[in-house]
């Protein structure tokens, strides 16, 4: 639990730049589309490589896996994703259904991809876990932002397990991406009832 909750987290690999970031951005995409075509079960690094244009043996000198190169394809479009207004005159329930909307519709409208980055994820690869502790790390980051700065420890914390968890369950098609943001919204209005 505690990778879940670290707001300070390793690096997956060096910092890239120039030739070696519009490979890895190469790679990225051409998994994207891979996996359109092909679904986990069919994606393999080697085929990724040959449809970005580079040798397998440079693919995996950034991608160890194809578990590590799709949570590379979800980190990336969580980190490019803009953090949502939130009123404060909404409820503490309205604001973390605000903040985990765009996170929890990252891959909705890609089922191939969305049931090929849950599988991915839970993988037992080090650079795996080093990326599913940064997505972590930022599912917390803004849930702590939508409770405000007085949000309880514990709180926060089984918000953003429920929030995984949810995930998890639209991933394996129990649950749409897109029903997510209201059960979140019914969660923290169930967590935060007063008088219990």
């Amino acid at each position: 639990m505690s990778g879940l909750m670290s707001s300070s987290v390793a690096v997956s690999r060096r910092q890239l730049a120039g030739r070696s970031a519009d490979t890895v951005a190469a790679l990225v995409d051409a998994a994207v589309e891979e996996i359109r075509d092909t679904g986990y079960d069919g994606l393999t690094v080697r085929n990724v490589a040959r449809r970005a244009g580079v040798s397998p043996a440079t693919a995996y000198t950034y991608f160890a896996s194809k578990e590590h190169l799709l949570t590379e394809v979800f980190w990336r479009r969580l980190s490019a994703l803009p953090e949502p207004e939130l009123s404060r005159r909404s409820t503490t329930a309205e604001r973390v259904a605000a903040a985990v909307q765009g996170m929890a519709l990252l891959v909705a409208d890609e089922p191939e991809l969305a049931a090929g980055v849950t599988t991915a994820m839970l993988a037992h690869d080090h650079d795996v876990k080093i990326l599913r502790d940064r997505i972590g790390a930022v599912f917390s980051e803004r849930i702590a932002h939508a409770l405000g700065p007085k949000a309880d420890p514990a709180l926060l914390q089984s918000l953003t397990l429920t929030f995984v968890g949810a995930l998890l369950t639209a991933g394996m098609g129990n649950a749409t991406y897109h029903q997510l943001p209201d059960l979140m919204s019914q969660a923290t209005a169930l967590m935060t009832r007063r008088g219990r």
